[in-house]
């Protein structure tokens, strides 16, 4: 019997699980190839055979998302997967046409064949765009439980930019590993803050082979800290959802966040103290309409300051998460918030001063424009990245991201620090949903 020659659309992570899962050991079909999008230096490589199988010797190539209709036309493609995430409704209504008008069947793969099951109690944090409050939200759910004497191991959306065969199942307890494993900006961003509580958390490619190693630690519980706007990788016995009031309307209009709206056991409405009461309200009705047995947790993350007095005055270069701003349609940050607030004289431009791939981005994401955001999928971006705070005519630079900047690189100004946490508003709060889950699941 003819295999079905399928080609899976993905940015290194979704697409790289959904074949794992369910194409890898499937002879009734043939992945003839990814193509890659949204992370620089992922397309031109390949998906090595030690992670492809048995039916891929010499693995499966990555191609660029920009030839999808030729690569359907020349591989003779029968069926394409789109498997990435935070996309508007109508670009992936927009993909679909396309692919259709080729001739090619069109496939999302949903969560009953691309969830595995854990063997030990399993909560997921996800969200309905990416910069909504997953971290802080996963280190506020994380500090409880820990504080209640459970043994608790996280498990991350996949963020592999290296060696894929090398980051196959990937393991963070110490600074040490982050060097181990060659580290960019966006993976420290997750995995530092776990490090700091002195909490493994664990990453890679092969996601099912990850879950296998964390249920070896013996954890009470496992916590699934997601990625983007994506659903779970594992089936949750608590699924919470952080949802932003500074983009009410995204929660119901973006691929696939409105899936995890519709799935939440638990909706965060996070950063009520800077968002409008209208705004609030939006989201609130979303809720009420699409997901009204969700249990719905207020929340604030308000913003704390090293030296705020360093602000007031200065001409101040603000650097936020690259993935918030970039995919994540945000133009500014808890770093813009912060100089606002604190009296910053000027909030730069960095255009003027971008060099390298920092040039490209701000070409690819044309909303930008006070903010730089933390780009750092590899070393030489990292270089640049560098260069572009260095060049700048800044006398304090705020670094609003997730992990100090100042561990991976050398800033040569007068640098200060934005952090962030979770901090629920009134009842129910998620102390209070948390001890119902450990009631229920763990003994």
């Amino acid at each position: 019997m003819l295999k079905k020659k399928v080609l899976i659309m993905g940015a290194a992570g979704r697409d790289f699980h959904n074949f794992n899962v369910y194409y890898r050991n499937n002879t009734d079909y043939q992945v003839v190839c990814f193509t890659a999008t949204q992370i620089p230096d992922i397309e031109g490589r390949v998906y090595p055979e030690e992670l492809a199988g048995d039916l891929y010797p010499g693995g499966i190539p990555i191609e660029p998302e920009e030839k999808l209709l030729q690569l359907i036309r020349e591989k003779e493609v029968e069926e394409v997967v789109l498997s990435y995430s935070d996309l508007p409704f109508q670009y992936v209504m927009e993909k679909a046409s396309l692919v259709l008008a080729s001739g090619a069947d069109f496939k999302l793969l949903g969560p009953n064949n691309s969830m595995v099951q854990s063997t030990k109690p399993l909560i997921s944090i996800c969200a309905v765009r990416t910069g909504s409050g997953k971290s802080q939200t996963s280190r506020r759910v994380l500090d409880i439980l820990r504080a209640k004497g459970l043994k608790v191991i996280s498990i991350r959306h996949p963020m592999p930019y290296g060696e894929l065969a090398k980051q196959k199942v990937q393991r963070f307890a110490t600074y040490e590993d982050l060097e181990k494993h060659q580290c960019t900006i966006e993976e420290r961003e997750e995995y530092e803050p776990h490090i700091d509580r002195n909490s493994v958390i664990y990453a890679g490619v092969d996601y099912e082979e990850i879950l296998r190693e964390a249920e070896k630690e013996d954890p009470d519980v496992i916590l699934w800290d997601g990625g983007n706007n994506d659903f779970s990788f594992y089936k949750p016995d608590l699924s919470i959802v952080v949802a932003d009031p500074h983009r009410p309307g995204h929660e119901v209009s973006y691929f696939p966040g409105m899936t995890n709206l519709l799935m939440a056991d638990v909706i965060v409405i996070n950063k009520e103290e800077t968002a409008s009461l209208e705004n609030i309200e939006r989201v609130r009705k979303s809720i009420e309409k699409w997901n009204p047995n969700a249990i719905v947790v207020d929340a604030a993350s308000p913003l704390f300051v090293e030296n705020p007095s360093i602000i007031r005055g200065k001409k101040c270069l603000v650097i936020e998460d690259g993935p918030t701003l970039t995919h994540g349609e945000m133009t500014y940050g808890a770093g813009f918030i912060a100089a606002k607030k604190y009296g910053a004289s000027e909030i730069l431009d960095p255009r003027p001063f971008a060099v390298g791939s920092i040039i490209d981005t701000y070409k690819k994401y044309n909303h930008l424009d006070k903010i730089l955001p933390a780009m750092g999928y590899g070393k030489k971006q990292i270089q640049e990245l560098e260069e572009t705070i260095n060049k700048s005519d800044s006398e304090v630079v705020i670094i609003g991201t997730p992990i100090d900047l100042t561990r991976v690189m050398n800033i040569k100004k007068t640098a200060v620090r934005v952090t962030y946490e979770l901090q629920e508003i009134g009842k129910p709060n998620l102390e209070d949903i948390l001890d119902e889950f450990i009631s229920k699941n763990v003994h």
